[in-house]
């Protein structure tokens, strides 16, 4: 059976702790690690705090996206633009299906989805689509 995705999550973000708990005690953050949220408390709370940390990446994924832009090939912009659309098209139906889910889980692993997916689509922009 497939685990949930908060699950997934909350293994994701302990793992993240434990690992930015280790490098401050050396002196050294490790950016990724950094950027992992601490989100606990209610329901609500939690889907507040995954938004809340969704925002710096939405932030990175467009400026990555204008990067990736000014960087392609005359012939590969227009590509590029399709399939930034599509893709924001199937994040949002994506975490969309999560939402529907029953229970007030649902709004966490939506919440989880957009933070996943949209941090994923911003680190592979950054890193130049594989380049």
């Amino acid at each position: 059976m497939r685990p949930r995705i908060a699950t997934v999550f909350a293994a994701a973000v302990l793992l993240g702790a434990a690992a930015l708990a280790s490098a401050d005690e050396k002196g050294k953050g490790d950016k990724a690690a950094e950027a992992e949220p601490r989100c606990d408390g209610s329901t609500a709370d939690m889907v507040e705090c995954l938004a809340k940390a969704t925002e710096p990446w939405d932030k990175r994924l467009n400026e990555a996206y204008q990067e990736a832009l000014k960087d392609a090939q005359p012939e590969q912009r227009e590509q590029l633009r399709k399939a930034q659309r599509l893709w924001v098209q199937y994040r949002d139906a994506n975490c969309l299906y999560y939402a529907l889910g029953g229970g007030t889980i649902a709004r966490l692993d939506a919440a989880s989805c957009a933070y996943e997916m949209t941090r994923k689509r911003a680190e592979e922009l950054e890193n130049g689509l594989g380049n």
